[in-house]
């Protein structure tokens, strides 16, 4: 499959700056708990076509942030993230399929040690040159995966029933990346 267009061989950088990275996941049955995670690195190698091409990434799981400092030290720590031990979250991909707008990103996404595949819906929104002469490509992707199948398996039962938190977690994804430059 041919990559998309606009998009040249080479290694793209993330632009951090223009990316985020944000989950969500339901509270107490009746709402959700959104979030994002403040610093990542990431790379896109584009290849002749979409076989070789390939999506690599590192989140620095400390850089939680859901607008809540208690809950975020809660989460940063033991019974869930827990940072210490595990302080970065990876994704590698192993195929990229579609064509046009459309593609699905497969690849192993390791937290707390724990590796699973996992499939990414994403969006490719295009190419376009900024006004200081960088070409950058935009694109967006979500997945939802199980915590427990990641060892995050912390919760409390709720008075009416239920539980606090819930397993299914939401994960998005809005990433800018910069063309490699000629030498």
């Amino acid at each position: 499959m041919s990559i998309p267009a606009g998009l040249t061989p080479g290694t793209w950088t993330f632009d951090s700056s223009h990316s985020d990275i944000g989950f969500s996941v339901r509270h107490a049955g009746i709402s959700k708990v959104r979030g994002t995670f403040r610093t990542a690195q990431a790379a896109l190698q584009i290849g002749a076509t979409l076989a070789f091409s390939k999506v690599t990434a590192t989140v620095d799981t400390a850089s939680f942030d859901s607008g809540d400092a208690n809950r975020d030290a809660h989460v940063r720590g033991e019974d869930f993230f827990d940072v210490e031990k595990f302080p970065d979250m990876t994704f590698v991909s192993t195929a990229i399929a579609g064509a046009g707008e459309t593609y699905e990103l497969t690849g192993d996404l390791t937290i707390r040690g724990m590796t699973r595949q996992v499939v990414i819906n994403t969006e490719f929104n295009g190419v376009a040159v900024d006004p200081f002469g960088a070409t950058r490509a935009g694109f967006s992707g979500e997945t939802s995966i199980s915590r427990k199948d990641f060892g995050l398996t912390w919760n409390a039962a709720l008075e009416a029933g239920g539980v606090l938190v819930g397993d299914k977690v939401t994960i998005t994804i809005d990433a800018a990346f910069v063309a490699p430059t000629a030498d």
